[in-house]
């Protein structure tokens, strides 16, 4: 065994771990950004992007004195923003990251530090509205296609799971068939950012959704909606709209913006 690794587990499964005390940061960003960057060649010289630390010296014992402002390299897309607020997180479930290659080899790469929540600067939040505004439109966009059945013995035309119960075979079965109640099917997720675009315009069509509204909306599970609504919206436990959610400020007022833009 090499004596500058470590490893554990069996020999066709080992564990390397001499990077397992390095400090790491975990960041959460847009989706926008994470294509971005998942193009962005490795071989080209430019970096990705540059992070800027801001320390106030009069208040240097106060945690918000500190803060961290990323500026992307460059980028192709037209609105994406270039300026983004990382909100740094030190209460958090402690997080290993781990790695595997193409041979199967996996390592310990270190230990979560910090954790970062990555949105658009104040002044790119207009950008970051039409930004969110494309990728709805593409959203809504759907490519029908024509499929001839030749010789399928009718095969695609059999009843898909779900579906029992809706169709009779006979009059006499029609007073005893039910239809399947939409709660009892499994609803498939979506693509994060396109749901996230598909909140975005139900919220300028109302601001204000009860979860039960929404699910029916999109179509999806009640857990994954939750989810994105925890990020994007507050939840109003009291007053005219107790039980609803609307768009956090930041959200609401790009919405707004693009609105009064588009007139």
């Amino acid at each position: 065994m090499d004596e500058d690794h470590n490893y554990s587990g069996s020999s066709g499964n080992n564990l390397e771990t001499s990077k397992a005390e390095r400090s790491v940061w975990l960041m959460k960003c847009p989706v926008a950004v994470a294509k971005s960057w998942q193009n962005h060649p490795p071989s080209h010289p430019q970096p990705l992007a540059k992070v800027v630390l801001s320390l106030d010296p009069l208040h240097a014992d106060d945690p918000s004195a500190l803060q961290f402002t990323m500026e992307m390299a460059g980028t192709d897309a037209v609105n994406m923003p270039k300026t983004y607020s990382l909100n740094m997180f030190k209460d958090f479930v402690p997080m290993c990251v781990f790695s595997e290659a193409n041979q199967g080899k996996v390592a310990m790469e270190g230990k979560v530090e910090h954790k970062f929540d990555m949105k658009p600067h104040g002044e790119n939040i207009e950008e970051y509205g039409k930004l969110c505004r494309e990728r709805t439109n593409k959203s809504m966009i759907r490519n029908r296609q024509i499929q001839v059945i030749d010789n399928d013995r009718g095969v695609l035309m059999r009843p898909m799971p779900g579906m029992v119960g809706l169709v009779s075979t006979n009059s006499k079965d029609k007073k005893k068939t039910q239809p399947v109640k939409q709660s009892d099917t499994k609803r498939t997720r979506r693509d994060r950012g396109e749901l996230e675009d598909i909140m975005f315009k139900l919220f300028e069509r109302q601001p204000n959704w009860a979860l039960k509204q929404l699910v029916q909306e999109t179509d999806q599970p009640a857990q994954f909606l939750k989810e994105i609504l925890n990020e994007l919206c507050v939840y109003n436990k009291r007053g005219a709209n107790q039980g609803t959610y609307e768009l956090k400020p930041e959200y609401k007022k790009s919405v707004v913006e693009e609105d009064t833009g588009a007139e």
